[in-house]
């Protein structure tokens, strides 16, 4: 039997929490961190049909990106579907961990991810941790990094759009323009195009980005290309499936079946 501690004791060095922002909340959500785990399941969010998919499949614990309670709660009750599926989770014993942003953040973690999917050389942090220990160590938020050689925006939304299997992908700036310099901040990060400019970044790659965002885009002279939120992080779930099964093989670990994009284009 495998240590529910154990298994966070990994989680946490894979992706240390002091890497998290300040707003996130992060780590054991729900659980009894004592208890013996036989069925690990991924996750970007953790929705009702996806606690639902881990009751039926018998995890025991899963890891969502996205964090539960993230807002304050005065009331877990069935009257609500959050209230439900925690009680439901409860009930099961089936604990809850989410690293959020120490994960977007890690060494190894999602933007680091994008930067090796895209060959970029040279990557570094967009904003370097505020604690001494890991900023010592080239860890913070964000990623930028250098292509292989310059190609035409338009060319890096086509290589994307590959990568993702998608047919359309939104974007700020001139198609034709010349990039070599790419910043990375997945979810919802366009707030860092300021450190991605500054560091001499052509481009910011994020999941979406609010109208006036787009518009200080614009302005700024910096291209943007949205993925999509769930686009830009989804794939790194699927990936710490099988990293924690291959450093737990004596135990399943999965990736849920039933999550999706709630975003439909048509």
């Amino acid at each position: 039997m495998i240590s529910c501690e154990k298994i966070l004791q990994y989680l946490m060095n894979f992706a240390p929490l002091e890497l998290a922002e300040d707003w996130d909340n992060v780590g054991l959500l729900l659980g009894n961190r004592k208890q013996d785990i036989t069925s690990v399941m991924t996750c970007l969010t953790l929705t009702p049909d996806v606690a639902s998919e881990a009751i039926e499949r018998k995890a025991n614990l899963i890891v969502t990106h996205h964090p539960i309670l993230f807002r304050s709660v005065q009331q877990i009750t069935t009257e609500t579907s959050e209230g439900a599926m925690l009680l439901d989770l409860a009930r099961h014993d089936i604990a809850v961990y989410s690293p959020h942003t120490a994960f977007d953040s890690a060494a190894q973690g999602i933007n680091q991810q994008w930067c090796e999917r895209l060959a970029l050389q040279s990557c570094q942090p967009l904003e370097l941790s505020a604690d001494l220990n890991l900023a010592g160590h080239g860890l913070g938020s964000g990623r930028s990094g250098l292509l292989p050689q310059p190609i035409p925006l338009q060319n890096l939304i086509l290589q994307i759009k590959e990568m993702l299997s998608v047919d359309t992908l939104q974007y700020v700036g001139r198609s034709d323009a010349e990039v070599i310099k790419v910043g990375i901040a997945c979810g919802a990060a366009a707030e860092f195009m300021k450190q991605a400019q500054q560091q001499g970044c052509q481009v910011l790659i994020t999941g979406e980005a609010r109208f006036h965002a787009c518009l200080e885009a614009r302005q700024r002279g910096i291209a943007l290309i949205l993925v999509g939120h769930y686009g830009s992080e989804r794939f790194a779930c699927e990936k710490l499936a099988e990293i924690l099964q291959q450093e737990f093989p004596e135990i399943k670990c999965f990736a849920s079946e039933v999550e999706s994009d709630p975003i439909s284009i048509l």
